[in-house]
This record gives structure tokens, C-alpha cells and sequence, in this order.
């Protein structure tokens, strides 16, 4: 596989920031086209026809909410260089994507560069109940498949019970039509998009970060969808040179 390697970061992504720093985003602006489109979505469809399983997970309870983010992302497609037809969807690369109503979450894998996150509040907290995770930064999607918030984010160190109760409000709080958006920034010696790693097995990183060649920073946006009140967490990556 070619590394994907982008030029630059977007500018609004070059400081620093970290939840639950975030800030206001546009009605639309959870879904995003850029110029590594093309080679990304190579490296999406490899990793959706050849390990499926990896990559795309839903619990059945899920798929109206998981429908609805798709109804939600074919209205603002058109905008962003796309052609929906009817029963498919004409792609900024050309490439024709059947919309397929009954797997909602793969017809999104092989629309966007985004993998797309979608939680549900069971009880007290939200809960992974689906998810097209073609880049994961680290973590693997079986281990985190029907957690809550707080069992997602394990072990990082930094993300305490005092945190987990403040990234709890924000997705409590998050209104349709108001996404939020943050970013991180991560540093790693491989520019591969696709990192899965076992939470038993955590990335070693060097003290002095700083020295890796590649920067890896993920725009996160958090979005209410209105009739199911679900919540996706969608997250777009880009990998720059350090």
C-alpha cells in the first residue's frame, strides 16, 4: 500500500486543543472532501472488502439510528462534489456507490473519508452501538464495540472519572443542527492509515515525541442526529510530515 501523506494540515487544525476544549462547527461541516480523497478511499475499500470484520460493526438495535446518519449525510453530499441518483451515489473519484438501506454504515465506509462512530444513551452514559472504523489511532473496534464512553477511552491515563463526566454533558448537551468539533495530534514513525492495536498491547511512545517523522491529527466532530437522538462521532485524518 502507498503511504498517503498530505501536504499540510488545514489551518484551523495547527494549535492546540483537547477535550472538552471544543468548538461550534457549521450545520454541515462533519463531513469533509479533501485532496487525499481519492487515496484514502482506495485504502477504505482494500480494508472494507478484504477485512470487513475489522473494520465495521453494528448492534442490529442500531439501524434506524444508523439510517437516519446516512439520510443525514446523502442531503449535504451534493454540496461537497458528489451526485446522489436515486438508489446511488456518484463519488468526487468517479467511483458509482449503490445506496444500500439495509447496511447503512458501509454504504457511509464507502461514501467518506470519515469513519463514522455512532452512539446511543443506554442508561446513564452513551454507548458504542455502531461503527465503520477503517483508521483507528490505536485501538481496535471489537474491543470498544457496545461500551459506554468511559470503557472506550480505556486505559488512557488521562481519562478519569472527572473526565468522563465532562465528555458525558457534552455529548448530553450537543444539539441537532450545532455540531461540535475538535482535533488532536499524534505522533507515530509509520504513516499508515490503518493502526488498529489492542488495549492490551498499548503504542510505546518515546519520550521525545516530537522526534517521530509523521504527524497523524484527527478532526473529531460530534453531531445530534434529530428522530433517533443518536449521537456519531465522526472523525477525519489526516497524516502530515512532522
Amino acid at each position: 500500500m502507498t503511504a498517503i501523506v498530505q501536504n499540510k494540515l488545514p489551518p484551523e487544525m495547527c494549535g492546540e486543543t483537547h477535550l472538552p476544549g471544543m468548538a461550534p462547527a457549521l450545520a454541515h461541516d462533519w463531513l469533509r472532501v479533501d485532496d487525499a480523497y481519492e487515496q484514502q478511499m482506495r485504502r477504505r475499500i482494500e480494508l472494507l472488502d478484504h477485512k470487513r470484520a475489522d473494520v465495521l460493526w453494528m448492534d442490529p438495535a442500531a439501524l434506524g439510528a444508523a439510517q437516519e446518519v446516512l439520510d443525514a449525510a446523502l442531503a449535504i453530499l451534493p454540496a461537497m462534489g458528489f451526485s446522489v441518483a436515486g438508489d446511488y451515489v456518484i463519488c468526487p473519484d468517479g467511483r458509482r456507490v449503490a445506496i444500500n438501506p439495509d447496511h447503512p454504515l458501509l454504504t457511509m465506509g464507502y461514501l467518506v473519508q470519515e469513519d463514522i462512530c455512532l452512539m446511543q444513551k443506554r442508561g446513564d452514559a452513551h454507548v458504542l452501538v455502531g461503527a465503520v472504523l477503517c483508521f483507528p489511532a490505536s485501538w481496535r473496534l471489537a474491543e470498544k464495540a457496545g461500551k459506554p464512553l468511559i470503557g472506550i477511552h480505556a486505559p488512557v491515563p488521562e481519562y478519569d472519572a472527572q473526565l468522563a463526566k465532562r465528555v458525558q454533558r457534552l455529548f448530553d448537551g450537543v444539539r441537532d443542527g450545532q455540531p461540535l468539533w475538535r482535533y488532536n495530534r499524534l505522533w507515530y514513525d509509520d504513516p499508515e492509515l490503518h493502526q488498529p492495536r489492542s488495549a492490551t498491547a498499548p503504542r510505546r511512545i518515546s519520550p521525545d515525541q516530537s522526534a517521530a517523522p509523521f504527524i497523524r491529527s484527527e478532526r473529531q466532530c460530534v453531531v445530534r442526529m434529530p428522530q433517533t437522538d443518536a449521537v456519531v462521532f465522526s472523525i477525519h485524518t489526516f497524516v502530515v510530515h512532522a
